[in-house]
């Protein structure tokens, strides 16, 4: 089994009011923290973005996906995976401050016959922290083709595996300025 990471960093952080991907959390932007975490679980890190300036210094060794434009996660993914050749890719947004590359590497020993396999919480998949069989490509692009974009959707569309997942904290996304306080020692 051949694996590679994507890591979205292609948002606008509206929320946030900066970018997120270049927040320090320990004095480590949470998108090299992210591609750190992937790090366990394969030395092959795409980063998906439309900035790859304002990240190219923070991280040196990875291969750049240049995003058309920040759109959606799903259309950032759909381009991202274009490019790629690994029979199975790990999903990862920018902004998990609280991953954990050994618990990443855990969860590559549940992947199986089911071509996707994504956490979910509060019965809502999370499908930026997720597994997924490169031949899932010509579903997702006949998916956007239709003009949906609702990742929730194609999933629910889909054969899915639910990530089994101990601790919970592990999936938090940092948002917003009230979601950094709580990331922040």
């Amino acid at each position: 089994m051949s694996l590679s990471a994507i890591v979205l960093a292609g948002g606008k952080s509206s929320r946030m009011g900066q970018d997120k991907a270049l927040i320090e959390i320990n004095g480590v932007p949470l998108l090299k923290r992210t591609c750190d975490a992937a790090r366990h679980c394969t030395d092959l890190i795409y980063v998906a973005t439309s900035w790859r300036d304002r990240y190219a210094a923070i991280l040196p060794d990875v291969q750049w996906i240049e995003e058309s434009s920040p759109r959606s996660p799903m259309i950032a993914f759909v381009e991202a995976l274009e490019q790629v050749s690994t029979d199975w890719v790990l999903l990862l947004a920018c902004d998990m401050p609280r991953l954990q590359g050994e618990v990443l590497k855990q969860w590559t020993l549940q992947l199986a016959e089911i071509p996707i396999v994504v956490a979910k919480t509060d019965q809502r998949w999370e499908p930026l922290c997720g597994f997924y069989r490169r031949d899932r490509l010509e579903s997702l692009q006949q998916y956007i083709a239709q003009g949906r974009r609702s990742f929730q959707g194609w999933l629910d569309s889909e054969a899915v595996k639910e990530l089994v997942v101990s601790d919970r904290q592990i999936l938090f996304n940092c948002n917003s300025p009230d979601d950094l306080k709580q990331c922040l020692p």
